[in-house]
């Protein structure tokens, strides 16, 4: 199977809200150098809904170009990555 085609597992490294009543997630590679962001509205997120890591397609991710950004997500995912399982509501 190709590289191309293989999910990469990324973790939860920010939570947060925007003006259209939206919860925006971030989940980084453990590197913390590309990440994949999801988008959901407020009322229907239920608490199986967030977990603490993702396995998504490459294609899916964006590159972070901010090496302190990157640092931050690199430790925030392996905080979590060391704190839950994948599959861990949080």
């Amino acid at each position: 199977m190709s590289s191309e085609t293989e999910e990469i597992r990324v973790w939860l490294v920010e939570r947060g809200y925007n003006n259209r009543d939206l919860i925006i997630l971030k989940y980084a590679t453990p590197d913390g150098d590309r990440i994949f962001r999801r988008e959901l509205a407020a009322q229907a997120v239920d608490m199986d809904s967030v977990t603490a890591a993702k396995d998504v397609s490459p294609t899916n991710l964006e590159a972070v170009d901010d090496p302190d950004l990157q640092e931050r997500y690199e430790a925030e995912a392996d905080r979590m990555a060391d704190k839950h399982e994948p599959d861990d509501s949080v």
